[in-house]
């Protein structure tokens, strides 16, 4: 029979799951021994995420079971999860910063004498967790004063306040400096020591190779291999993260670059100002921008396009000799940006199709003379139908709500807007996330098209099929640097994911070889 000792805490069997249809998680098992480290590895989107918060109770699996302390269990909420000794700390640290240690330790579940919060136990108690994870402070610290590594380690000795007997960390390294990651690895290592669990998720496969007793991978969302302790190194992990067949993808016919339509030197963004940034793109060129979560690809884009202007650095592009300081200088420059969230930040939902398209050229279509300022509606009219013919929006009309198009369509609203205005060069974050396969190609072809033209396009994707299919050259960023530049000839799955992962020196030697 059984025993405790030999019982995995945790076992996920069969497990599968679905947003609208699209399937995130297939038939997906493992299992977790007590005082483990377990480390879940994969690309973007492959699942591991999903996994995490069902296994946290945030979300309930459409297929399959999880099994702990061998009975199968069905945790419909955090709060059963957290009974059962499971805690997740999420990559966005879940603390209030206006309060003290001791407060967000116990905030929802403090202990009460008399009917009052008992404050000299949460102090007690508070003090017990923090010492747990080498933390000597004042329960009474105020959370904002302190690092993002410290508030990491309080958010660790929050899940050990609460028993927790399982402890998921989901990226926990991503804002940290290199001193609070090594804080980080031992506090992990003295978990382990201590027979609490841990599931590591990083994109840092070196924090893997450091940390873990065995690695699982996720690869669309399904479960492509185990590495045990002598096996986990990153050939295998990249390896076994890649692989997957880009023939089903849109090949283009790269053209002959034109002149440089942008160059940044010493460019540095505010997201990550300790890196100095240096790279061109040329008229009729496709860049594609590799990296994996967190590696300031987005934050780069903006930093173009002005939203979030540059800390020290310049770019040059038509008249611009500067960084841009505004959005409205980047599209005077000739910049334009369709960004990662069209909904949230590319699209006036309660708008028109018309309304939308005409939006960005609207002082460029204004009448003239007396009437300067006023809408020039029969331009707007006629700028309207020619990008639905040119982008071929599926729609009942320009006046239909661009909220009620498909995914598809409404990216093809947002590219419309900024191809009325005639762009030199096009900043597409994320450009065909969450639209179908059929309106995927319609943009490769349209991205295709627009690089014939001499239009320069710099183009950020999480999926390495698009980078590899669509790319005359990629740049790939590790932490918000770039690590360096894959030619064409060059492009494969394992040397981007080399350099997106830091592997710098290997991949160096590769190309000059």
């Amino acid at each position: 029979m059984a025993t405790e000792s030999n019982t995995p805490l945790v076992e996920v069997r069969g497990v599968s799951k679905y947003f609208a249809g699209v399937r995130a998680l297939k038939n997906v098992s493992l299992s977790l021994g007590r005082g483990e480290c377990l480390a879940v590895v994969g690309e973007n989107g492959a699942g591991k995420s999903t996994l995490m918060k069902i296994i946290a109770g945030v979300q309930q699996p459409d297929e399959g079971e999880l099994v702990v302390d061998g009975a199968p269990v069905r945790l419909s909420s955090v709060a059963q999860a957290l009974k059962l000794g499971i805690s997740l700390i999420h990559q966005e640290l879940n603390l209030a910063d206006n309060l003290t240690i001791g407060a967000n330790i116990f905030l929802g579940r403090e202990p009460r004498r008399f009917g009052l919060i008992d404050r000299a136990e949460i102090d007690s108690k508070s003090r017990d967790a923090l010492s747990q994870v080498g933390m000597h402070v004042s329960p009474q610290t105020i959370v904002s004063t302190l690092t993002i590594g410290r508030q990491q380690l309080v958010e660790i000795a929050k899940a050990l306040s609460t028993k927790a007997r399982l402890i998921i960390m989901d990226e926990p390294t991503s804002s940290l400096s290199e001193h609070e990651a090594q804080i980080l690895f031992k506090t992990v290592e003295d978990l382990k020591a201590r027979g609490v669990s841990i599931m590591y998720i990083s994109h840092r496969l070196g924090e893997i190779e450091r940390l873990a007793d065995r690695v699982v991978v996720l690869r669309d969302g399904e479960r492509t291999g185990e590495l045990g302790h002598g096996e986990i190194e990153r050939n295998n992990m990249v390896r076994l993260m890649i692989g997957r067949d880009v023939s089903r993808f849109y090949q283009r016919t790269p053209h002959t670059p034109g002149e440089v339509v942008l160059t940044a030197s010493q460019l540095r963004t505010p997201a990550n100002p300790q890196h100095a940034l240096d790279f061109s793109i040329r008229a009729g060129e496709i860049v594609g921008l590799a990296g994996l979560v967190g590696a300031g690809r987005s934050e780069l884009l903006t930093t173009l396009f002005g939203v979030t202007p540059a800390i020290s650095g310049t770019t040059t592009a038509g008249t611009l000799r500067r960084a841009p300081r505004t959005a409205r200088e980047a599209i005077a420059a000739g910049i334009m940006l369709a960004p990662e969230d069209r909904r949230q930040t590319g699209l006036v939902l309660p708008m028109s199709v018309k309304r939308n398209l005409s939006l960005a050229s609207l002082r460029r279509d204004q009448r003239r003379g007396v009437l300067r300022g006023f809408l020039n509606r029969t331009a707007e009219s006629e700028l309207t139908a020619a990008m639905i013919r040119l982008m071929r929006i599926k729609t009942a009309g320009d006046q239909q709500i661009v909220r009620y198009l498909s995914g598809g369509n409404q990216q093809k609203v947002v590219l419309g807007k900024w191809l009325s205005l005639e762009p030199k060069l096009l900043l597409l974050d994320e450009p065909t996330r969450g639209i179908d396969v059929g309106a995927k190609e319609e943009i490769y072809k349209l991205m295709d098209q627009l690089a014939g033209r001499g239009v320069a396009i710099l183009f950020v994707s999480s999926e390495l099929e698009e980078i590899l299919s669509m790319s005359d050259r990629a740049l790939v960023m590790h932490e918000g640097r770039i690590t360096g530049e894959v030619s064409r000839m060059n492009l494969s799955e394992e040397a981007v994911m080399r350099l997106a992962t830091g592997d710098v020196e290997t991949e160096k030697k590769k190309v000059s070889a």
